[in-house]
């Protein structure tokens, strides 16, 4: 089990991991070792709560599919446990985002003495530029 929140948690047998070659520089390590890790995660099928399924499902993520499949690549380390924890801890936080609540924006009123400033700033800005302009000749 992986804790995400207070009482939430992901189970590790609704995780699915496959272990692929690395890409890129490496030497004999990439081109031998299969130490990237390929996580997926079944969202419609996993214990999450109902709401926080909905919720990652309409986050709008390259990793997550249509059918609601998170994918997780992660090659960053030669180490495959050192992978496969950093695809977990990603995981954990796209769970995480999703299950954070956004308060929702009361809109307030300026106050009266910011209005005033801001009146005032315009006054002056506009007095700038009005002596920027051509000199009269006398």
């Amino acid at each position: 089990m992986f804790h995400v929140q207070d009482s939430l948690y992901i189970d590790e047998r609704e995780i699915e991991f496959s272990m692929i070659r690395a890409q890129g520089a490496g030497g004999q390590n990439v081109n031998k070792v299969s130490s990237a890790v390929h996580l997926r995660f079944d969202v419609r099928a996993s214990s999450l709560p109902a709401d926080i399924k909905d919720a990652l499902c309409a986050m709008s993520d390259h990793r997550i599919s249509k059918e609601g499949v998170i994918v997780i690549k992660s090659q960053s380390f030669r180490s495959q446990d050192k992978n496969r924890a950093e695809a977990i801890e990603r995981l954990v936080n796209m769970v995480r985002a999703a299950a954070k609540v956004e308060k929702p924006r009361r809109a307030t009123k300026p106050t009266r003495a910011s209005q005033r400033r801001r009146v005032q700033r315009k006054v002056l800005h506009g007095e700038v530029k009005r002596l920027r302009g051509r000199v009269q000749g006398e």
